[in-house]
């Protein structure tokens, strides 16, 4: 045993300490109490992680709607001393010069952002699987780009740019080839073997780089030609979240000054990112099984985080909103609810006239069943084969009460938690000592 001294007199090393054992152990009782998402692969305990990184997501912004600007400013300049000299330039002109359009200037506009751009889009169509939803959001997020950009300089771009680049190109070709992903997915055959049961080594690290991919794939039908009224809201709910979700993004590193390189604005990309596909997935279930009556915790702190966000913008971004035009806005409201319900009766027209009825894919229920057993048993309760003829029979309530009641942990899980607790005691009892073993 070997012992080490942590310097407790700088105050700001104190607090990073502080702030990482309050997440680390959050983390542990995420694992131990918080319930399966709707996917299994790498193993349910991430995505137990992952969800209770998104509840300290929205408890920290929580926290901040109760502070000013600059104590804000204060905290993001404690992270990153560099921010204070980095101030948005609202004299830059976009959209100069649109009528000198030549292959070399468009060429030119292909940069990293642009790439993002296309990766972006292919997340997103893998996540929601639906070409006509998918054009619907781009369009109408277009469309949203011009009516902020009075707010948001860098939000106008030429025609040609908007029209041929992001449209056609980044969101058009991100579509397609996330699309063509899943076709891929949909078509492969599953089977899986257990890692003790191969005997090659490569093919055991074949095995294990396999655990990262999808389980199974199973096609998604988001509208039916005889769907109700409430599943053909939802759907259009869905489309003006996103636009929310996107404005978000632009918004904050607008008002709290952040280059769009920076690492806060990155992470929160990719967080935000891992944390929408479980909330999509539960949102199509309690979309399309009449059986599901209420919402997954998961998406339902997604929509929260939503909601902190914009109210954070508009709180701390007075003076940015003092030059609303009203008017765009309230012409943008109108457009959206009216493009959102015409996108989608268009598309559940195209399900009742044009696509084939061979197309359909199986009940969500049964993907859904697949998830949760497949949860059990990977998390090693011992009662979960036993449980599952149950689990099969249930209603959707008695669902999620399966999942958290099988959640449990075994043995060397909670050995783990609770030496971790006496490390910790330990440390803070020798006055800052380090035990290592």
């Amino acid at each position: 045993m070997s012992a080490g001294y942590r310097n407790q007199s700088d105050i700001q090393e104190n607090i990073w300490a502080g702030m990482l054992c309050v997440i680390f152990f959050f983390l542990i009782i995420s694992v131990l109490a918080f319930p399966n998402g709707p996917f299994t692969r790498p193993h349910p305990v991430v995505w137990r992680m992952l969800f209770g990184l998104s509840v300290l997501y929205l408890m920290l912004l929580q926290f901040l709607m109760f502070q000013d600007y600059k104590s804000i400013m204060g905290i993001f300049y404690w992270f990153d001393p560099k921010l204070r000299d980095f101030h948005i330039d609202m004299e830059k002109q976009y959209a100069a010069n649109c009528s000198d359009m030549s292959f070399e200037r468009i060429w030119s506009h292909v940069d990293v952002f642009a790439w993002g751009h296309f990766l972006g889009w292919a997340f997103k169509a893998v996540l929601i699987r639906h070409m006509g939803i998918l054009w619907a959001i781009s369009v109408m997020w277009e469309i949203t780009e011009i009516t902020f950009a009075h707010l948001l300089p860098n939000f106008a771009e030429c025609w040609w740019d908007a029209l041929i680049l992001d449209v056609l190109v980044c969101n058009g070709f991100g579509i397609w080839c996330g699309l063509k992903i899943c076709k891929l997915l949909e078509m492969r055959e599953y089977k899986w073997a257990s890692i003790r049961d191969i005997s090659s080594t490569t093919g055991k690290l074949k095995r294990a780089v396999l655990q990262f991919t999808p389980e199974s794939w199973a096609p998604v039908r988001w509208l039916d030609p005889k769907c109700t009224y409430m599943r053909f809201f939802a759907v259009c709910q869905l489309v003006l979240l996103w636009q929310l979700t996107e404005l978000n993004t632009f918004f904050l590193k607008h008002i709290f000054e952040m280059p769009p390189s920076h690492p806060v604005v990155i992470g929160r990309l990719v967080f935000v990112g891992l944390f929408t596909a479980p909330s999509v997935r539960q949102y199509y279930i309690y979309v399309t099984d009449t059986r599901c009556k209420r919402l997954g915790t998961q998406c339902w702190v997604y929509i929260a985080i939503l909601v902190s966000e914009a109210i954070l913008c508009i709180k701390n971004g007075k003076e940015l909103f003092e030059r609303t035009q009203v008017k765009n806005i309230v012409v943008w409201l109108i457009i959206q609810a009216v493009l959102s319900v015409l996108f989608v009766y268009g598309c559940m027209l195209w399900h009742r006239y044009v696509e084939e009825d061979d197309s359909r894919d199986g009940s969500p229920v049964k993907q859904m069943n697949r998830t949760f057993k497949d949860s059990a048993i990977v998390s090693g309760d011992s009662k979960a084969s036993d449980a599952i003829s149950k689990f099969k029979a249930s209603t959707p309530s008695d669902r999620f009460r399966f999942e958290s009641s099988h959640n449990r942990q075994n043995p060397m899980t909670r050995l783990l938690f609770m030496s971790c607790v006496s490390a910790i005691a330990m440390r803070n009892f020798f006055g800052g000592a380090c035990i290592c073993l």
